[in-house]
């Protein structure tokens, strides 16, 4: 399967377990990767055959940004949902970093999961 990857999406969104995490915007890192068959695009130089680098990007700000949780596991999943409209995409990963929450670590988050409207 064919790869096109998204990487260092940085979007400041208010998520968080605790209620001052929510009460204020936080920087969220999100990378994605999505599994696609290329071969059209490839074949036709056609950006139609493909996946919309700057559609991904916009998608994933649109949910860090208009949605709140208490989990990253939650925001992850809801990432992959609005994804997975798309059924070119066959199986996708999102990788959100939460960098400002603890000093000197970030924790972060990754859900690896099959697009239940792809074209197989």
């Amino acid at each position: 399967m064919d790869v096109i990857a998204v990487r260092d999406i940085r979007v400041h969104g208010r998520h968080g377990a605790l209620p001052h995490e929510r009460e204020r915007e936080q920087p969220f890192d999100v990378d994605v990767r999505l599994e696609c068959d290329l071969t059209a695009a490839a074949a036709e130089d056609d950006l139609r055959q493909t996946i919309d680098y700057a559609g991904v990007k916009a998608d994933v700000e649109r949910v860090v940004r208009e949605t709140s949780f208490a989990l990253l596991e939650r925001l992850a999943a809801e990432v992959l949902e609005t994804l997975f409209i798309n059924p070119r995409i066959v199986r996708a990963e999102v990788s959100i970093a939460k960098p400002a929450i603890l000093d000197g670590a970030t924790p972060s988050v990754a859900l690896c999961r099959d697009n239940p409207r792809a074209c197989r």
